[in-house]
């Protein structure tokens, strides 16, 4: 069995970035080395953190980096989280900061609502029909 296991968001601030996945969008913090060039191994993961695809939080290191962070998919929604109850996490979310670009809607394929973490990566929050 093959699968994708981590997906590299560059963010600024491994600590700033670590707040908002864990305590705005519930995430759990399952790595967080320190490396010996001076960055870290931070891996965060939805849910109980076992399973499933987990981000990466690499610290950008060089003007080239800095100027995508926010842009790594150019504007389009590059993550999706899916949940099981997307009034209570919608509810939680809006409750803990996190910035909606739009109000909730209910499509063919479940409730959606796209929404950005501090950097300005658009995402899907999507409870699937």
């Amino acid at each position: 069995m093959t699968r994708i296991a981590l997906v590299t968001l560059v963010v600024h601030d491994y600590d700033e970035a670590i707040r908002f996945y864990t305590e705005a969008l519930g995430f759990r913090l399952v790595e967080d080395e320190p490396r010996p060039d001076g960055s870290r191994w931070v891996v965060v993961r939805p849910g109980d953190g076992q399973d499933g695809t987990g981000l990466l939080l690499a610290r950008a290191k060089d003007d080239a980096q800095r100027a995508r962070v926010g842009d790594q998919t150019g504007g389009r929604v590059g993550f999706f989280l899916h949940t099981d109850d997307f009034a209570r996490d919608h509810a939680r979310m809006r409750a803990a900061g996190v910035t909606f670009l739009e109000e909730p809607r209910h499509e063919p394929y479940g409730s959606v609502a796209v929404f950005q973490d501090p950097y300005g990566n658009r995402w899907d929050l999507l409870e699937p029909a």
